[in-house]
């Protein structure tokens, strides 16, 4: 369940549950009007913060995540999301067409894995390579090349270093394709394995009917 659906589940749960208890304070116990308020306010924040505690702890147990780890995993994820908005903010910045799909490459891939690391927080640790590295060189690498490629003079050496920088992006387009592999390895096994299991069963299926074909004809 995203974080929007959480937090609708909680506030439609929350809310009938506050004017319930309003209504039966003020009508059924004889409540004053604030003291009914008073008490259906605090039923609804009850609710909404016990509704949150309990899908945080059941996100947690789904993907096998302590606490501590999860709060690990968020506060890397929120500093990649703003160094993931610099990164293509920098690479829409670079004026270099024959670069273009290259580029488009390297962004498609990283909002990839971000999203998938959102999504299934564990798998942040088969991506911390992307995270602590690749990451960071490919904004700072990308911001440089904006900031230099702006300037009004040109020289020989700045084309050279601008050149060099292009080159480091493209290396760095391929590891973060590897980054994403490694992200999704687990998924790709256990494709295999279940395309293994199919093929089993379709062959158990054939031999079968081969052999129920063999002895009608005895």
């Amino acid at each position: 369940m995203n974080s929007f659906l959480a937090f609708a589940f909680r506030l439609l749960t929350a809310v009938p549950l506050s004017v319930s208890v309003w209504l039966a304070s003020y009508f059924a116990f004889g409540q004053t009007f604030f003291l009914s308020g008073v008490y259906g306010a605090g039923a609804g924040l009850l609710t909404y913060w016990a509704g949150g505690l309990i899908q945080r702890r059941r996100f947690l147990k789904k993907h096998g995540l302590t606490k501590r780890e999860y709060q690990y995993i968020k506060r890397n994820l929120d500093e990649a999301r703003r160094k993931i908005t610099r990164l293509h903010k920098a690479m829409f910045s670079i004026r270099h067409f024959p670069t273009l799909k290259q580029r488009m490459e390297f962004m498609r891939v990283t909002r990839r894995i971000y999203r998938l690391t959102r999504s299934e927080p564990k798998r942040f640790y088969q991506a911390e390579q992307f995270y602590f590295s690749h990451l960071d060189s490919a904004v700072e690498l990308a911001e440089k090349y904006v900031f230099l490629s702006s300037q009004p003079r040109k020289s020989r050496e700045l084309d050279q270093s601008l050149q060099e920088t292009r080159r480091t992006l493209d290396a760095l387009t391929h590891h973060v394709e590897e980054d994403l592999h490694r992200v999704i390895a687990e998924d790709i096994d256990q494709l295999h394995l279940e395309i293994d299991v199919a093929r089993n069963s379709i062959e158990k299926i054939k031999e079968s009917r081969i052999h129920d074909e063999s002895r009608r004809l005895k």
